[in-house]
């Protein structure tokens, strides 16, 4: 009797850790990525005014445009124009690459709640194989490409990556690619300066 008991026990346990929590966990990302959307689209000076905030602006920034996931919301501009303006564009690259890495756990989680919505698409299952075989090295080099590492942060969770290998690569490669934006802009607005004066 009690050995039926524990049975029903760990079937309920299975049934909410396999399909109750994936559920959750998915509902949670769409939740959080409609919201940043509509908050970015409803209030764009919100997001503008976090720029006043200097280098804690642009990590919020960072966070907010990074967390939508295969929406156009890009942050390149953002950073360029702060990696002009404030005194050092490293601190902004720096501030910018671990906003982006927290940003992109979102579709680290929705890949994680095995509901991944793109599973078919021949660019994700290409990208899924890429992680499987070269783990680390294929999300820092895709970090580094702007417009298809949402892809690779769901073909990592689907896949069960480790969440800090995974954290790891995209804040290197993500810093990476900001430290460039953020000095682009900081030198190409004093060529501009050096061209008007």
């Amino acid at each position: 009797m009690g050995g039926t008991e524990q049975g029903k026990g760990e079937a309920r346990g299975g049934w909410v850790r396999n399909r109750l929590l994936p559920i959750l966990g998915l509902a949670l990302v769409v939740g959080i990525v409609i919201g940043v959307f509509f908050f970015y689209r409803s209030y764009p000076e919100r997001i503008e005014a976090l720029q006043g905030y200097h280098y804690l602006g642009v990590f919020f920034i960072s966070v907010l445009l990074n967390a939508t996931i295969v929406l156009p919301a890009g942050n390149f501009l953002v950073l360029a124009t702060m990696g002009a303006v404030l005194p050092s564009a490293t601190l902004v690259g720096l501030a910018g690459g671990l906003g982006a890495a927290i940003g992109e756990l979102t579709g680290y989680a929705a890949g994680y709640s095995g509901q991944a919505i793109i599973s078919r698409q021949r660019v994700y299952t290409r990208l899924k194989g890429w992680v499987e075989r070269w783990g680390m090295l294929t999300i820092f080099i895709l970090s580094v490409v702007p417009f298809v590492f949402d892809l690779a942060g769901i073909a990592a969770g689907v896949i069960r990556f480790p969440l800090w290998k995974f954290f790891l690569a995209c804040w290197l490669g993500r810093t990476i690619l900001y430290l460039v934006i953020a000095w682009g802009g900081a030198m190409g607005w004093e060529a501009l300066l050096r061209f008007l004066g």
